[in-house]
C-alpha cells in the first residue's frame, strides 16, 4: 500500500513512517539516529527530521556561502565557468543523491553528508592545506578541519551541533590516493549514506577537474587513454553516467550490504586518476601557482603569529578583539590555523596585499 500523508497528524510522524516503509533495511532511518552532541528538545509540530534539519543549518551557514571563493584546481581563475569549492560539493550531493535514491537510502543523510564533506578546506585549494599542514604544529586535514568548523567554529562559537551520523560522514569522506574502495572497513563511514559520498566526491573530481583542464587548454579529449575512454566513455556526461552506473548495478547485484565497483571500473578509476595528477594537478602552470599560493599562506601565518590576527575593513587593517596577545604558543597557533582556513582566496590575498605590500605614497 503506497504512503498517504494524512491531515491533523504529527508531520514528522509521518516522515518516520514513510522512512520505515520506503527505505531500505540498509538505509539509516532518522529514528535510529544517535543523537547530536549535545540534545536539543523534540519539537512535536517540527516538519523536518533530524538529517534534514542538518542539511539546512549547513547550507545556511556562512562556511558554506565563503565555498564559492575557494579554489578547487585552478587559482582565481578569469573564466566564469571553472569549479570553485561551492560547486564542487553541489555536484558532489547530486551524483550522492543519485546513487542514494537508486539504493533506497537515506537521502537527506546523503545531502548533509555531501554539502558538508568540504566546510573545511582552505583558500587556494591543496595548495593552502600544505601550507598549514606544514606549519601548524599539529598538522592540517580539511577533513578533520570540516568537523572542527561544523561542532565548534561556525554560528559564533557554537558549531551546528550536527547528528553524529553527518559528522561521521563529513570526517570519513577523505581518500587522498588511497584505495577507492578500502579493504580496511574502519576507514569507512559507518553509514552507507557516508560510504556514497565518499564515493560520489571522488566521481565528482575526477570528472570536473578533467573538464576544467579540458577548458584551460591543458587537455585535449584525445589525451585521455583509450582503456580508460573505452570503459568509461568520450564526454563529461557519459563518463559520470557509467561510473555511477556501475557503481548502483554492483551493488544492488551483491546486495551484502556493501557498496561495489566492477574491478574494470576500479582500474579506469585508478588510472583516470593517475593520468589527472600526472597531467593536471602536476602540469607547470598549475604547478607555479600552487608554490606561489603556499607561499601567501606561510607568510600570512607567521606574520599573525607574531602581530596577532587583523581583519580588513574600509577603514584598512585593525585587529581583530581578543588577538592582538596570545596566552599561549598554542593558542596562537591554533588560532592563526582557524582563521586562515576560513578565509576565501580573494580575502586572503586582500590580506596579503595590505600587510606585504607597498601602497603608493600620496603626497599632500
Amino acid at each position: 500500500m503506497p504512503f498517504v500523508p494524512v491531515i491533523g497528524k504529527s508531520i514528522k510522524k509521518q516522515l518516520e513512517e514513510r522512512e520505515r516503509i520506503c527505505l531500505s533495511p540498509l538505509a539509516t532511518l532518522n529514528c535510529n539516529s544517535a543523537g547530536r552532541r549535545k540534545p536539543e528538545p523534540e519539537v512535536e509540530e517540527d516538519i523536518r527530521l533530524p538529517f534534514q534539519r542538518d542539511r539546512d543549518r549547513i547550507i545556511h551557514s556562512k562556511t558554506f556561502r565563503r565555498l564559492k571563493h575557494k579554489t578547487q584546481v585552478f587559482l582565481a581563475p578569469t573564466g566564469d565557468h571553472y569549479r570553485t569549492r561551492l560547486t564542487h560539493v553541489l555536484e558532489v550531493s547530486q551524483i550522492s543523491r543519485t546513487i542514494s535514491v537508486a539504493l533506497c537510502l537515506n537521502d537527506a543523510l546523503t545531502e548533509a553528508i555531501a554539502l558538508g564533506h568540504d566546510l573545511g578546506h582552505t583558500p587556494f585549494g591543496h595548495a593552502g592545506e600544505t601550507a598549514l599542514n606544514e606549519m601548524h604544529p599539529g598538522g592540517f586535514r580539511h577533513y578533520v578541519h570540516s568537523l572542527r568548523v561544523v561542532d565548534f567554529l561556525e554560528n559564533n562559537g557554537r558549531g551546528l551541533n550536527l547528528t553524529h551520523e553527518v559528522r561521521n560522514g563529513i570526517i570519513c569522506h577523505s581518500k587522498g590516493r588511497g584505495p577507492i574502495i578500502p579493504i580496511q572497513r574502519s576507514r569507512l563511514a559507518r553509514t552507507l549514506e557516508g560510504q556514497v559520498v565518499r564515493l560520489g566526491d571522488i566521481i565528482g573530481y575526477l570528472n570536473h577537474d578533467m573538464d576544467d583542464a579540458l577548458r584551460a587548454g591543458i587537455l585535449q579529449e584525445n589525451d585521455l587513454p583509450a582503456s580508460i575512454v573505452k570503459v568509461v566513455g568520450a564526454n563529461h556526461s557519459k563518463r559520470i553516467g557509467a561510473m555511477v552506473r556501475d557503481l548502483i548495478v554492483e551493488t544492488l547485484t551483491a546486495n551484502d550490504g556493501n557498496l561495489h565497483i566492477s574491478d574494470k571500473m576500479l582500474v579506469a578509476l585508478d588510472e583516470l586518476r593517475t593520468f589527472l595528477f600526472d597531467r593536471v594537478y602536476t602540469y607547470p602552470a598549475v604547478h607555479r601557482e600552487f608554490l606561489k599560493a603556499r607561499r601567501i599562506i606561510r607568510d600570512l601565518y607567521d606574520w599573525f603569529l607574531e602581530n596577532g590576527l587583523v581583519q580588513l575593513t574600509e577603514q584598512g587593517l585593525r585587529p581583530v578583539d581578543g588577538c592582538e596577545h596570545w596566552e599561549s604558543e598554542k593558542i596562537a597557533h591554533r588560532k592563526v590555523c582557524d582563521y586562515i582556513a576560513g578565509m576565501t582566496d580573494r580575502y586572503a590575498l586582500s590580506i596579503y596585499r595590505h600587510i606585504f605590500i607597498p601602497e603608493p605614497w600620496n603626497v599632500r
